[in-house]
């Protein structure tokens, strides 16, 4: 197996250590999300303050990544969230972590705080600290173009802060790229707090190949499953934006922050309307569908200039939720966005939010210097945008993320706030579907979609097949028995793609005839030399699950984290076809489905895994420190 590294860097002393990653580390965590997740339960202290130098940043390439597996440009960064508190941990495709495997190493490990602005430049088996004061107060376009010329060097991948992170925005982005945002948890924040602005990176080793002949071979088989599947071809024309459309149609989408689980007269923000407006599509390393277009800014000031997206998230966040109706606010708020580095997600929220607290009356123009919160007002998301990354007046207060925010705002805005664990829910509305609503309450890294959300049962396949491609009886998508362990199916095979550090669009998430467990054991012997069984590859995605959960609740994570915001409770869907109208999930049942998960896990009632469950998956003795 080819031989990398892993990096400490401390930033306070100017410390950098580098060694090589055990294989029993691999056989355990593979990499990615995967180490990355021993790395921080290890070297975080207990209740550090997220914003200390004491809090540890990770940024890690998968056990593929590079490799000639498909799309294997996924770079995962973790550490302990300033938003939420408890484990920080997102993904961002692009080169980067390519290009970080190429100069010798798979993790980095950045610790302490510097005294100024710096960036790391890393190249071919070296880690400099990098004088960074040329680079402070750039945006997330300038910063690399700068690093770039600096070095004379077009080929330097950049991982990189905007406005958003140097002010401690605690949902800052890191941009690994044009759009390759890391969006959720604040990672981008966690940098701002080290003084961390940017991370460079350029490699020109080999990358072994175990199986050269085989792995080619077996690829051709996996392009096939991937050029031959609607879903990918699909993808490949109109982007990740074609979910919208199903998901509006069936009430599936937030409009006005939680008020309508639909967007009326809203068809200007499907996926064909995108068409018109791009110039082609573009891809992350290694990847044949393409799913991002290529664009111009519309309109206004930035008119004219590329960009690329917007995704689903970001096309919803920026549009439905604060029910603007146009596909060009999507293109113009992606860009702006992207320039600040801060997660769409997080920011279409809080801004819907607060334009339903202007509405009911429970904030007004004193806190808003006299903006008019008005649902609809292209201008007002524009403001905000700029606002909250600079962290100008309520910007400053969104900044803060939802629950410091309601704090500032009072008692009477927390109900109106949609989020899980202190992040905000994604774009969607789950309130008719129990298994997406579970999925979401119990995201080890707050309110997700990308931890575990069932996909197939959308695509309506018979009961014999869909129990079959399980392996147990699957509930219907509007049913509550059964999801439980649903969940904790799709939460497994979802931490594998992020531990090798592929895209988790291919997993069987999108197609009954796409990629699972043997595909993904074949890859990791072929390419990495390392053989395991399907069931061990559970396994190892059941331990990367098990220990962020057991960093949680070191934190202080309880039962009553893993719950839904009350609305779901008590608010009917208004809008919709029938099963997804006038529905609400059911608080007891919901209780259910959570006993159901805590016991398929092997965890007690109060979501603590159990001893024998720890000594099972090797867990008992952490931190062990091997690494």
């Amino acid at each position: 197996m080819q031989e990398q590294k892993i990096a400490y860097i401390d930033l306070s002393s100017g410390h950098i250590q580098k060694q090589p990653i055990p294989e029993k580390m691999r056989r355990m965590y593979l990499g990615g999300r995967g180490i990355d997740v021993y790395l921080m339960y290890n070297h975080i202290p207990p209740g550090s303050d997220p914003m200390g130098p004491e809090n540890v940043l990770t940024f890690s390439a998968g056990l593929l990544g590079g490799t000639l597996a498909p799309s294997s440009g996924r770079c995962h960064i973790g550490a302990k969230s300033p938003l939420t508190g408890f484990i920080g941990s997102s993904n961002m495709g692009g080169f980067f972590a390519p290009e970080l495997r190429f100069a010798g190493f798979d993790h980095l490990v950045i610790k302490g705080k510097a005294e100024k602005p710096v960036y790391l430049w890393v190249h071919d088996g070296d880690i400099e600290i990098r004088d960074a004061a040329h680079l402070w107060g750039k945006d997330t376009f300038e910063t690399p173009a700068i690093i770039r010329k600096g070095h004379q060097d077009d080929e330097i991948k950049v991982a990189c802060i905007g406005l958003a992170g140097e002010n401690l925005v605690r949902y800052a982005c890191v941009l690994g790229g044009l759009k390759n945002a890391a969006g959720r948890t604040g990672m981008g924040c966690v940098m701002g707090s080290k003084k961390l602005k940017a991370i460079a990176v350029r490699g020109t080793q080999d990358l072994g190949i175990s199986y050269t002949k085989e792995a080619m071979g077996y690829l051709e088989h996996i392009m096939g499953l991937l050029r031959n599947s609607p879903a990918m071809k699909e993808f490949s024309r109109l982007g990740t934006p074609a979910w919208h459309d199903t998901s509006d149609m069936i009430g599936r989408v937030r409009n006005r922050n939680f008020q309508r689980n639909q967007v009326p007269d809203g068809g200007s923000l499907y996926a064909e309307n995108m068409l018109k407006f791009s110039i082609g599509m573009a891809a992350c390393f290694g990847c044949p569908v393409h799913c991002r277009h290529r664009y111009m800014v519309p309109e206004g000031p930035d008119k004219g200039k590329y960009m690329e997206g917007p995704e689903w998230s970001t096309l919803a966040a920026l549009t439905a939720e604060v029910d603007c109706k146009r596909m060009e606010v999507a293109l113009v708020g992606n860009y702006l966005v992207n320039k600040y580095g801060v997660d769409s997600l997080e920011l279409g929220s809080m801004v819907s939010w607060a334009i339903e607290l202007y509405e009911k009356g429970i904030i007004d123009d004193r806190v808003t210097d006299g903006l008019k919160l008005e649902w609809g007002n292209e201008q007002v998301l524009y403001e905000m945008v700029h606002r909250i990354a600079k962290r100008q007046g309520l910007g400053d207060i969104l900044a803060e993320g939802p629950l410091r925010a309601i704090e500032k705002l009072g008692e009477k805005s927390r109900y109106y706030n949609v989020h899980i664990k202190g992040m905000s829910c994604l774009h969607t509305d789950e309130r008719a579907t129990p298994s997406h609503s579970l999925g979401i309450a119990v995201a080890t890294r707050g309110a997700d979609h990308l931890r575990n959300r069932p996909g197939l049962d959308a695509h309506l396949l018979p009961p014999e097949i869909r129990d079959k491609l399980f392996g147990f009886p699957v509930p219907e998508m509007n049913a509550y028995e059964g999801s439980g362990r649903l969940i904790r199916w799709h939460e497994l095979l979802y931490a594998i793609p992020d531990a090798l550090g592929t895209c988790k669009f291919y997993p069987l998430f999108m197609s009954p005839s796409s990629i699972g467990y043997e595909d993904y054991c074949k890859l990791v012997h072929y390419i990495a030399g390392l053989d395991l069984s399907p069931s061990g590859m559970m396994e190892i995605a059941e331990r990367i699950c098990t220990l962020e959960r057991m960093f949680n609740n070191r934190e202080g994570a309880k039962r009553k984290d893993d719950t839904l915001p009350e609305r779901y409770f008590v608010e009917p869907t208004p809008l919709g076809p029938p099963g997804f109208k006038d529905r609400t999930i059911d608080r007891e049942k919901f209780e259910g489905l959570l006993d159901e998960y805590y016991e398929v896990y092997g965890w007690d009632r109060n979501g603590v895994p159990k001893s024998e469950t720890l000594v099972r998956l090797g867990l008992d003795q952490e931190p062990s420190h091997i690494i």
